[in-house]
């Protein structure tokens, strides 16, 4: 198929759209060039979501291994423990065709790295080489992943997890002559590797918080609408109900759909028109992202009661009153290990008010923090977006390449609160210590307090206990004797998450077949329009006007949620100076 040229006008030489001397020039707008131009983007457009239904359907199939961009093997599966759970510890072997020997500095310590397990599967922090994995390997620490596996072991508790990552802990340290791991928490991993902190004294190393919350009821109003979901919603209930319907199982779709729910215009209506607008050259990164979003785990019934209850509604984790089966609570003061936190003022899931408003929580100001001997290192991204912090490959590059290079120096500061400044002069990711400068500031724990309307969110505390009690005495049980196999794989099959995807499936639309043939002649002649060409311009502008209309819908959705929020929980508005300012 010939691509139609544009119709060049002629013009006076002095004309403003005349050829410039930089060599572009303005075109009159061809409408036959760009409806050609749309109708083979939106065939390109259709085709790639019929592939991502066909990744879905083959990575299931493949049982959902971890999406990690690197050779590795399998040292331990936990659903072998005395006390299964379903995690296993791997060793990453090769990276870019360099094994072990030839990547690993033996005299640095290993690192651990420990992805969410908060709908998705495992690989966010391991499935490309600019990640968090490549950047440990390429510095020469020996790097070690914990995965976990689609399907719970029946009747599964946080005690079961934490055991199993002890013992990881345990086997990685003694494969390094006893040296203690650096441990990675990628956002909720974050209060995992937390509470495994506190109860493996001695036994871990540094430990690194990206995006991960443990202050859950802090956050900014009308910008962090997910902390009064739960009031909302009456508590913990309707995630029991959820789960007995699923047969004891909870089905991750449900929190990816919360993630998208966010922050629409950007989780669902910007990265749907990207992909439209520039499918000659988004399709691959596209595919490779949504290979581990779509990738949905299942949770226990007790994990995510003890999730939901201790956590997101209690938040009983920086309160210290975290309850670990039924002979411990957590403690945060027993964390001797220095402890670096990175978060970002662009993450809406986790802002820094739920990073490190814990912090205050725990060290009455700086004296008992240093009195208790502890070193904790904060930093933070004026912009990256909460997956960004993970999987952006200039955080990667700089931030996480920074981290690692002054483990060194951390381990030896004085007890404290400091923030961790970088100066790149060169501007360049790539560079290493010391083209770039790293410094630690001291910092006063008063500097992270953050005014949380704490009456608020026990009320929210006490309704959900009382909503609770009521469904497990007189309604869980029926739920329960009503739920069958059967019906749980038809409701998981049918969740939105799923039903969005599949649809564009061959197995599920014949249809998709026209398409697919369609989109494979489109590419052998495809010559696309020129990204200046005036009508995609417009196309663009139309694009981010809906945008920007779906983003003031969100802001008035959350708006609402808080009045609600206040109506019923007699919550008083916060004032705009009481959000947290971390020094600059």
């Amino acid at each position: 198929m010939n691509t139609l040229t544009s119709i060049k006008p002629l013009l006076p030489a002095n004309s403003d759209t005349a050829t410039s001397s930089s060599g572009s020039s303005s075109s009159l707008p061809d409408p036959a060039a760009y409806s050609r131009d749309l109708w083979e983007r939106s065939v390109l457009f259709l085709d790639t979501l019929r592939e991502r239904a066909d990744n879905m359907i083959a990575h299931e199939q493949a049982g959902m291994p971890p999406l990690l961009d690197f050779k590795y093997e399998t040292l331990l599966d936990a659903r072998q423990f005395g006390r299964p759970a379903n995690y296993a510890l791997l060793r990453i072997t090769e990276v870019d065709g360099n094994c072990w020997d030839d990547c690993v500095d033996i005299a640095k310590p290993p690192v651990i790295v420990v992805d969410p397990r908060a709908g998705h599967g495992p690989g966010i922090g391991g499935f490309k080489r600019e990640s968090e994995v490549g950047m440990a390997m390429s510095e020469g620490h020996p790097v070690y992943f914990v995965v976990f596996f689609p399907e719970p072991v029946p009747e599964q508790t946080l005690e079961d997890v934490l055991f199993a990552l002890r013992r990881f802990v345990e086997d990685v340290s003694a494969r390094h002559d006893g040296a203690a791991p650096v441990l990675y928490g990628n956002c909720q991993a974050g209060w995992a590797v937390t509470l495994l902190a506190a109860h493996c004294e001695g036994l871990v190393g540094p430990v690194v918080l990206n995006g991960s919350p443990l202050s859950y009821w802090a956050g900014e109003e009308g910008v962090n609408p997910m902390r009064v979901t739960g009031g909302l919603l009456g508590g913990a209930w309707l995630a029991h109900l959820t789960a007995d319907l699923g047969d004891g199982r909870f089905d991750g779709a449900w929190l990816a759909q919360n993630f998208e729910s966010l922050k629409p215009e950007k989780a669902i209506w910007e990265k749907y028109a990207n992909l439209l607008t520039n499918v000659d050259t988004e399709r691959d990164r596209f595919l490779d992202f949504e290979r581990w979003w779509n990738g949905f785990y299942i949770l226990s019934r007790s994990e995510i009661l003890s999730i939901t209850q201790n956590l997101f509604i209690g938040n009983q984790l920086e309160n210290g009153e975290m309850p670990i089966g039924d002979h411990c609570v957590a403690d945060l003061r027993k964390i001797k290990s220095p402890m670096i936190v990175f978060a970002s003022y662009g993450d809406n899931i986790t802002p820094p008010a739920q990073a490190l408003g814990w912090i205050p929580e725990v060290y009455k100001d700086t004296a008992d923090l240093k009195a208790a001997g502890q070193r904790i290192v904060y930093l933070t991204n004026t912009h990256v977006g909460h997956l960004g912090i993970f999987v952006s490959a200039s955080v990667a590059r700089l931030e996480h390449r920074a981290i690692l290079e002054s483990l060194d120096k951390i381990e030896k500061l004085k007890p404290g609160l400091y923030e961790m400044k970088i100066e790149n002069p060169s501007g360049d990711p790539d560079c290493h210590s010391p083209e770039y400068k790293v410094r630690f500031e001291a910092r006063e724990v008063s500097d992270l307090e953050h005014k949380v309307p704490e009456q608020a969110f026990e009320k929210v505390e006490r309704v959900s206990k009382i909503n609770e009690a009521f469904y497990s005495t007189f309604v869980s049980p029926w739920v329960r004797l009503m739920t069958t196999p059967a019906s749980a794989e038809m409701l998981r099959l049918m969740h939105p998450m799923r039903t969005s995807r599949l649809m564009f499936s061959e197995r599920y639309n014949p249809w998709m077949r026209l398409v697919r043939q369609t989109a494979s002649n489109i590419a052998k002649t495809r010559v696309p329009l020129e990204p200046d060409d005036s009508m995609i311009q417009h196309e663009r502008t139309a694009i981010s006007a809906v945008g920007d209309a779906i983003e003031r819908a969100r802001i008035a959705r959350d708006a609402t949620y808080e009045r609600t929020f206040r109506t019923l929980y007699g919550n008083e508005k916060m004032d705009a100076d009481s959000n947290p300012r971390m020094p600059v």
